[in-house]
């Protein structure tokens, strides 16, 4: 059996190598017998079959459904209320791809470094400025809104408490543990939903928010800076690879100005998204999973976030009975429906 098992993921893998070239779903589902994991939202599903447990299962590129999954309300009013559509959108970040040649030459530089497809990058780019923000005219641009930054007095709080005091409570005992600042983060932010979210506790009621939402917002609401749009947990999260891999000093919240220096220089916002995509495929291997093939899974989970959680899930219901898979979502579909195009934007780098 175990040589049968490795003979059909070998054939899939071969049907497959080739990224240039889109599938059709339904030849997709005939043509492989290794399941079909996909990354998360909750748009479709499969039915898995088989799977031994020690295999790591390969996600074969293109997208699991045929049309796009349903784009939220919040993108959709905020296209409108910049007079804009989602195509203008694409077409102005494929655009600026197109002009910047040094940032594509960046972008082959720093995916070569973090072992991944360039393509990744790109994905997470082009799905940002189509869903959520609108591509400017040119990367200089973000340098000076970076400097906008750098002087400002902020602190990352929640009702008055620094993040760095809260995390001190008793409940976040177990991440102390934690092996790299991606557990460290994912282990708080899944503490802050388990015991605080939605409750009232030693007489405190906490909003319904994510642990992103309530302490990392000195601003105002929806905040992601830079060119790859990146939230200042995410960047927490990431640093312990970005020092090992790039030589970034390690990122803390008692420097909050260093955290949004790193995220909104484009130069270095680059490194943080290669960052991101690694450590969503490196979780993902953990739990069983190789989703480097696929572009439109990283950036699903580039988009939605928490990729060790979402992973765990995914492995448990390997498990489970009438188990159900999800599928990319809006975003990560777009990617992978524009695939060949968006390679071709890394020919235009040196």
């Amino acid at each position: 059996m175990m040589w049968l098992l490795r003979r059909e993921a070998a054939f899939a893998a071969g049907i497959f190598h080739d990224f240039y070239k889109r599938r059709p779903m339904i030849a997709l589902q005939r043509l492989l017998p290794v399941p079909l994991l996909a990354a998360l939202s909750c748009g479709g599903a499969l039915l898995v079959e088989a799977a031994h447990a020690s295999a790591l299962i390969v996600v074969p590129p293109g997208n699991r459904s045929e049309t796009q999954p349903q784009i939220p309300d919040a993108s959709a009013t905020r296209t409108r209320a910049f007079k804009t559509t989602y195509a203008e959108k694409y077409e102005k970040i494929v655009a600026l791809l197109k002009r910047e040649k040094k940032l594509v030459a960046h972008i082959k530089q720093v995916a070569a470094a973090y072992d991944i497809d360039p393509i990744h990058i790109v994905g997470a780019l082009v799905g940002e400025h189509t869903y959520n923000v609108t591509a400017v005219g040119s990367v200089q641009t973000y340098y000076v809104k970076a400097l906008s930054y750098s002087g400002l007095d902020f602190a990352f709080r929640y009702k008055g408490v620094p993040v760095q005091t809260f995390v001190q409570r008793p409940e976040f005992t177990a991440c102390a543990g934690a092996k790299d600042s991606a557990a460290l983060w994912s282990c708080r932010d899944k503490v802050w939903i388990d015991h605080f979210r939605g409750k009232t506790v030693d007489g405190v009621t906490y909003d319904a928010m994510t642990f992103q939402q309530a302490f990392f917002q000195p601003f105002f609401a929806g905040q992601t800076f830079g060119l790859g749009q990146i939230s200042p947990l995410t960047a927490l999260e990431v640093t312990d690879l970005v020092n090992r891999v790039s030589g970034y000093d390690k990122l803390t919240p008692d420097h909050p100005q260093a955290i949004y220096r790193d995220v909104m220089d484009p130069d270095r916002s680059i490194v943080y998204i290669a960052a991101i995509v690694r450590d969503a495929i490196d979780a993902y291997k953990e739990q069983g999973f190789d989703i480097s093939g696929n572009p439109g899974i990283t950036a699903t989970l580039y988009n939605v976030g928490q990729p060790r959680q979402r992973a765990a899930d995914l492995h448990a219901a390997l498990t489970g009975k009438g188990r159900k898979l999800p599928v990319e979502n809006y975003y990560g579909w777009l990617v992978n429906d524009k695939l060949e195009e968006l390679r071709s934007l890394l020919d235009s780098g040196s």
